[in-house]
């Protein structure tokens, strides 16, 4: 059994079992904000319009604070609040 030192590379790319991990596949989360937004480019305007951008916002944040919080390294972590941070922005904004 190797004794691997944990440097920050490991800390930031790699996850629990020493894999390299930078992409995965999409959550449910993901999943559900890329079908809201899909959506919202065919309803342009209304009240279905509005609840896609409800459930589109709603299911990034819950994402992104997956990410922050239970992400498996550290570029996971800092994806999950650069998208809060804008999210957030993006709503002050408006």
């Amino acid at each position: 059994m190797e004794i691997r030192e944990n440097t920050l590379f490991d800390r930031v790319f790699r996850d629990s079992k020493g894999k390299i991990v930078i992409a995965q596949p999409p959550n449910l989360p993901l999943i559900v904000w890329i079908a809201a937004s899909l959506l919202k480019l065919v309803v342009t305007t209304g009240k279905i319009n509005l609840g896609l951008e409800l459930v589109a916002f709603g299911s990034l944040f819950t994402w992104a604070w997956e990410e922050l919080f239970q992400g498996v390294n550290y570029l996971r972590r800092a994806l999950g609040l650069i998208v809060l941070v804008g999210l957030i922005a993006s709503k002050i904004q408006n």
